[in-house]
């Protein structure tokens, strides 16, 4: 079974929050807008900008962003030439950190980066230090309460699902990244309640943390990353024990 971090499950109780941050429709038109020059205006036709557009909409991105996010990525109206970047870092501890960016001027980014990573415990690697250390999987949530696990195993391993594990509120499936339109698509055939479908860092060996303390400075680090506005993502090997997730929680 793949590690699915307990710091992960927790994030996503932070939702709600996170989407009242002030920048989060700016980062996912910036999305939308490099996946339309990437693969293409249709989302039939463009897994990417078909799963951003899918964020954009869980939290209210009005439709005539999205739309301008697209004409944007295609070049049919004018705008910031937008470039995807990621930076590669030590977080405290030593715990190994992605951090995916959009920006319309590297210059102006990565020192930003670079300051936020020094002043709050971490520091900038080179290209490829801890990029090893993951694989880019496809991730589909699915949410619901007393799914049958074996019928839910049977449906995901006939689509191209190559690992799933349980959550808090249902199961995470994994899958090649190139099955995740596959594997969304049949889960939702099924009258599965897909919450998420994505492409996502996984790490290959989780690095457990069981102290509270660094389990804060690495949470401060990963959210002050989160926070920047080019920041699209950020990725890390650590997980919590059990007991430092219970204090966490509290």
């Amino acid at each position: 079974m793949a590690g699915h971090s307990k710091w992960a499950n927790i994030k996503h109780r932070k939702a709600a929050q996170d989407a009242k941050r002030g920048n989060l429709f700016q980062k996912l038109v910036r999305a939308i807008i490099i996946a339309a020059k990437e693969g293409g205006g249709d989302p039939a036709m463009n897994m990417r900008l078909k799963t951003a557009i899918e964020r954009a909409k869980a939290v209210s991105v009005p439709m005539d962003n999205i739309i301008r996010g697209i004409k944007r990525g295609t070049g049919e109206i004018e705008g910031a030439t937008y470039e995807e970047l990621t930076y590669e870092a030590y977080g405290p501890n030593g715990i190994a950190v992605l951090v995916e960016v959009t920006t319309d001027n590297r210059n102006r980014t990565t020192p930003e980066i670079r300051a936020l990573l020094t002043r709050n415990g971490g520091q900038m690697g080179e290209a490829g230090s801890v990029s090893w250390m993951f694989d880019r999987k496809g991730v589909v949530e699915v949410k619901g309460k007393g799914l049958d696990e074996d019928a839910l195993m049977s449906c995901g391993l006939e689509a191209g699902m190559t690992d799933m594990e349980p959550g808090d509120e249902g199961y995470t499936l994994y899958c090649e990244p190139g099955d995740l339109n596959t594997l969304q698509e049949a889960l939702e055939k099924a009258n599965y309640g897909v919450e998420s479908a994505e492409t996502s860092m996984i790490p290959k060996t989780p690095v457990e943390v069981s102290d509270v303390d660094t389990a804060r400075k690495i949470m401060r680090l990963i959210e002050v990353l989160e926070e920047h506005d080019d920041t699209q993502n950020v990725y890390s090997n650590f997980d919590l024990s059990d007991e430092v997730a219970a204090q966490l929680e509290e």
